[in-house]
């Protein structure tokens, strides 16, 4: 009896004495990924002399003069700057979303000859890095008459291999094939069933591709720099990049740069708020239907 009640009484502590080790590695991750955003919050605030002659993690005093020197910089370019990152960004993720949903639709919930081909086919173009596309995607938009437009940013974005591979595994799970075949025996068609039923359904998994894309095209850079030649048309960061690059002759313009990336990371904060309380909405909404 006593080496059995031994055995009870110390599992369960010696689980509560290692309970912290989770908490703690997740504590020095968090720690790791916010101390580059403070540096940027901080370093944001203070003017020209100050960002190199005080505390790293100090705030400054000059937050609203390098806003304003920022948005007058050439006329307010920035801005523009911002601009056409939420257009390629936005315009692209939903564009994306929408052929990622009606591909993932119709190859996980129709049987066709080719279709485990074509999947395998897209799983492979998921391995595959977008640096290794660049270059032929210039070629390809420069043979169009298209390179250095504002379609050279969009067509490449469309086509989300793992947008169209996370759809169709949601699908699978999300879109009951009864529920299909119940709404064709009512005489509904294809079209109807796909926009008032399963869409609706995936809607989980199309505002994630959404959001996996907008911040994939956001935060892209090599994509630009290869096919635009018109700073007018520059996004946020290779507009921001080209700003580092002049600040080696004229070091003014660093804590431009510096406020520059604080306010591009602004609007990304702002969607994963809004897209994680819709994400809460309606995964309540599933389980009441449900």
């Amino acid at each position: 009896m006593t080496p059995l009640t031994l055995t009870a009484t110390t599992g369960p502590s010696k689980a509560k004495r290692t309970a912290w080790i989770p908490t703690l590695v997740m504590a020095i991750g968090a720690i790791y990924c916010l101390i580059p955003v403070l540096w940027v919050v901080m370093a944001s605030t203070k003017d020209r002399s100050e960002l190199f002659s005080t505390f790293t993690m100090s705030p400054g005093t000059g937050f609203l003069d390098n806003v304003s020197q920022l948005s007058s910089y050439r006329d307010g370019i920035y801005w523009q700057w911002m601009g056409n990152s939420a257009f390629y960004a936005g315009a692209g993720a939903l564009l994306s979303a929408a052929v990622s949903a009606a591909g993932g639709y119709a190859l996980g919930r129709f049987a066709f000859p080719g279709r485990e081909f074509i999947f395998k086919l897209i799983l492979a173009g998921v391995l595959v890095p977008g640096i290794v596309l660049a270059v032929p995607q210039y070629l390809l938009m420069s043979k169009m008459g298209l390179a250095d437009s504002y379609w050279s940013m969009l067509l490449p974005s469309i086509l989300s291999p793992y947008g169209v591979y996370l759809v169709r595994i949601y699908a699978s799970a999300a879109v009951p094939a009864e529920l299909l075949e119940a709404a064709r025996m009512d005489g509904a068609s294809e079209w109807r069933i796909f926009s008032r039923i399963a869409v609706p359904m995936m809607m989980p998994g199309l505002v994630t591709v959404f959001l996996f894309q907008f911040v994939g095209i956001w935060n892209n850079f090599l994509l630009p720099y290869v096919m635009l030649a018109d700073d007018t048309k520059f996004p946020i960061t290779l507009g921001l990049y080209t700003l580092m690059a002049q600040g080696s002759s004229q070091p003014a313009l660093y804590t431009l740069v510096i406020t520059g990336c604080l306010l591009a990371v602004i609007p990304l904060i702002a969607l994963f708020l809004v897209i994680q309380r819709f994400w809460s909405l309606d995964l309540l909404s599933g389980s009441v239907k449900a």
